[in-house]
Order: structure tokens, then sequence, then C-alpha cells
């Protein structure tokens, strides 16, 4: 039975590219049932995992043992009924309680759940190394030439707004007015910051695999990887994909020189360095660049002269100083001039709408420019300000619960997001264990020098990289797409770090 839950894992995890599909999240295929059909499916396939394991009697018996296992379970229950009870009573001026319902939180805590239980799984059913290989390149694969041949073929989803992109990575050198919108290409998946995420987090272990066991089919994976973070167009994958290359070099360069085990390398090494300048020469003309000389652009025209507009609130207010005349000018004045003081319309009117607290966004359209044109800065003034009306101390340890949170805007900025959502203590009950098991591999790796290999370096380089991107961008532990990917590769860390012996393959 473990050799069949090892084989239904492997292949669940080799799919998860397949199951982020854009049609699956828009239109027809995602009304067909109540929950989206990837996340039925994922529901099933983690609870076959769990009845395949644990048909075995010596797997009841191991858990048994491992009360420290147990006790982390306890809690996580515990905390879930707690939370659950304390989202129900909230105080807000959304007339529909920001959307909250009982079943949907409900559902929040198991998805969150599922990604752990296939840590717990990975570490328990001991992948061997070919194994991890051939999932890794094989996610790799799917997200990067899915990305790069419907670039090609200019049949790419935006990697922002909607519709298909309007020129390819050819074009780019030939015409600068397309536009970082019509250029940015996220192939034919749903959310564009986790493949980002993911794609930065395969990176080390993709570099891994081309100097441990160089040929023409790890050096085509990388070229297509890079190629793909190039033309997704976002910070965190052209940024990761430049500083990526270079800690990936100085990883090698570590267990080559310093701690001598690993023998070869030097085509491998060329091949990096090759791809690091041709991603340095390419990205100055990709959607990336693009994208942030364009945010620059719209920081300065945000801080254009509001004088006429300044002359016409300060006359407002002091006509009306209190009250609901106050309340009823305002409205009509944000509304009116939201656009000239660059505040995004999905937050005034349909994140926190201006009609119910017109005061609040009196407050944002008096700060700086630059700070009206961050959104993370709005998003979690919003979040403040939804936490305030609410007023109880219990938020801030037991949270107000995701389906508010979601349905205000997602903060973009996981641990903080989770903290709003969940509060510290969920926090650190859901998002706390991807951390603890870096440390441990970390520890390990610092103490034992069985566990000092260039494998369980790169498990770490990789765990680190996804971390920080959802720290970053956000939008990637909530997402079951990059949060099973991380699981089944700390999964593996924990199995790499506890090997006495470790055969290191080197080209």
């Amino acid at each position: 039975m473990k050799e069949k839950a090892r084989t239904v894992l492997f292949w669940f995890i080799l799919i998860q590219p397949f199951l982020d599909l854009y049609w699956f999240y828009h239109g027809n295929l995602a009304n067909i049932l109540p929950f989206t059909l990837p996340t039925i499916i994922r529901i099933l396939a983690v609870a076959t995992l769990v009845c395949l394991y644990f048909s075995s009697k010596n797997s009841w018996q191991k858990l048994s043992q491992e009360k420290w296992l147990l006790i982390y379970i306890i809690l996580l229950v515990i905390y879930s009924v707690f939370h659950l009870i304390h989202v129900q009573h909230f105080t807000s001026i959304s007339p529909d309680n920001y959307g909250y319902t009982a079943s949907g939180e409900v559902f929040y805590l198991i998805r969150m759940m599922l990604p752990l239980t296939v840590l717990y799984l990975t570490n328990e059913l001991d992948f061997s190394q070919k194994q991890l290989q051939l999932v890794i390149e094989g996610i790799s694969g799917l997200f990067s030439g899915t990305i790069v041949l419907s670039n090609l073929f200019v049949i790419s989803l935006k990697s922002y707004e909607t519709g298909t992109i309007s020129a390819n990575i050819f074009e780019w050198f030939f015409n600068p007015n397309i536009g970082y919108s019509h250029m940015a290409s996220k192939g034919f998946f749903n959310f564009t910051n986790m493949i980002s995420a993911v794609l930065f987090m395969l990176l080390p272990l993709m570099l891994y695999y081309l100097f441990a066991s160089f040929n023409w089919h790890t050096v085509l994976l990388n070229v297509v990887q890079a190629l793909a973070m190039i033309e997704i167009g976002t910070k965190v994958a052209a940024i990761g994909l430049i500083g990526g290359i270079i800690i990936g070099l100085i990883l090698f360069g570590l267990h080559k020189y310093l701690i001598k085990n690993v023998k070869n390398g030097g085509k491998a090494f060329l091949v990096a360095v090759l791809i690091e300048v041709a991603s340095l020469v390419i990205l100055p003309f990709g959607p990336a660049i693009q994208r942030y000389n364009y945010e620059i652009y719209l920081a300065k025209q945000s801080d254009h002269d509001l004088t006429d507009e300044k002359n016409e609130l300060a006359a407002g207010l002091q006509k009306y100083p209190s009250g609901e005349k106050r309340a009823e000018f305002l409205r009509y004045f944000i509304k009116k001039n939201y656009q000239e003081y660059a505040l995004n319309p999905k937050f005034v009117f349909k994140s926190y709408p201006y009609q119910y607290d017109p005061e609040f966004w009196l407050k944002i359209m008096n700060e700086p420019g630059q700070a009206r044109m961050e959104n993370r800065h709005i998003e979690k003034a919003m979040l403040n300000q939804v936490v305030k009306t609410n007023n109880n101390k219990l938020d801030k340890f037991l949270g107000i619960s995701y389906i508010r949170e979601n349905n205000i805007f997602n903060l973009e900025r996981d641990f903080t997001a989770q903290i709003y959502s969940l509060g510290w203590l969920g926090m650190l009950l859901f998002v706390g264990p991807y951390l603890a098991v870096l440390f441990y591999g970390a520890y390990r790796w610092l103490r034992y020098k069985s566990a000092r290999t260039y494998l369980v370096s790169s498990l770490i380089v990789s765990s680190s990289f996804i971390l920080l991107a959802a720290f970053s961008s956000g939008n990637v532990v909530d997402f079951l797409t990059a949060s099973f990917i991380l699981a089944f590769v700390e999964g593996n860390l924990l199995v790499q770090v506890r090997k006495k012996e470790t055969i290191q393959t080197s080209n």
C-alpha cells in the first residue's frame, strides 16, 4: 500500500499545472459544482492518499508514537473550533458582512490542511532522488513549456488584465510601444503571482539538475524556464531569475571548492552564465521592465497639480463640517475625483465601497501620491479599518476570517495576510510548519556533515525562494498549486536531511 500511495502522490503532484488551468476557475467549468473542480479533485486525491497510507497497521503505530504530531493535530482542531466561533460574530459597515459564510470558512480551513497532509505523507513515503527529479523537471516543463509555446504563437493569456497577448517575444525588440499588459504571458494558467513564485522555487533545483546531470535535456529545460520567467512579466520572476542564477552559481561553487562533494560542472557553469547574460540582455525589452517604468510614470502623474480638486474639497468640508450632509458631499466628491487621485477603482467601488465609509477614503486621498499608488498599502489600510470597526481584541489571535479578507481584497503579502484572516495563532499553525521545516533543514545542514549535500542545499534554497516570494508578492500559500508543490519539496527535504549517507550524482 505504501508503494501505491507513493505512486498516487507522484502523479498527483505532477498534474498540479493542469489543475491550475484558467478555465477551471472562469466560465462554465467554474460554475458546474459549488466548488471548483480542481479543489474537489485535490480533496479526493488527498483523501485517497490518507486511506492508502493508513491502511497499513504500521502507519497507525508510527503515528501514535509521534506525540509532537498528535499535539499539533489537537491544537489545530481546537484552534479551528475557536476561530469559527469567533468569526461568526462581527461588526462591520458592510450590509452583507463582507460575504462571510460559515461553510466557506470551514472549506478554507480544510483546504489549508491538505498541503500539510501532503508534507507529512511525502516525508513518510520516502521518495527517491530520481523520482524527485522527474517531478521537479515535469512541473517545470509543463509550466514553462506552456508559457513559452503559447507566447510564441501569440495565444497566451495575459499576465495582467484579461484576453490574449498581442505580441510574442520576437516583437518586443522591434516595437517599443506594445505595452507591458499586451506582452506579459502566463500561458493558460490562472494565477500569475503563484506561477512566478513556483518557477522561482524550482530554479535552484533546475540548476542543481543542470550541474548534477548535465545533458541536452537539462540544458533545454533550464533555457525554457528562463524564457518563461522573462515572459510572465512579474518582478518576482524577473528579479528571481537574475538573482536566482547568481545564488545557484554561488551554491555550486560552495560545494565544489569548499565542501568539495561535487566533482565536475564546467560545461554546466558555462551554460548557466550564458543563460544569465542572455536574460540580462532580453529583460530590458520585456514586460517586467516596461511595467516598472509605467509605474514610475503613474507615480509622477499621481502627484500632478490637484489645486482645483483640493479647493473644491476644502470648500465642501467647510460648508458641511459634519453630519449626513458632509457624508453626502464626500460620496459625491470621491466618485467624481477618485481617478484624479489615482485610486484603484476596484478598491473604491468593490473592496471597501466609498459609500459606506467616505471618511476613510478622504484620509487616503490626503496621503501622498506614492502612497495612494501602492496597492499593498491601500489593501492593508482597508483591512486595518475593518479590524478597527469590529473592535475585538481577539481578532489579533483568531483573525477576521479568510472569506471576509478575500472579499475585501486578498492582501498581496503572505504571512501578513494570514494574520488578518486567521490571526497570529492560525498563521503559526497553518503556515508556520513551512518555516519550521525550512529552519529544521538548515539546522541539520549546519550540524551534520551527512546532510551537507548539494541536493539538500538546493532544496533549502528552493524552499526559501518560494517563502520569500510569498512574503513579497502574496497569493502563494493560500493557493493549492503552490502550497502542494512546496509541501512536496519540503517533504523531500526532510527525507534528505535525515539520510546518513547520500549518493551524490555529478557529471
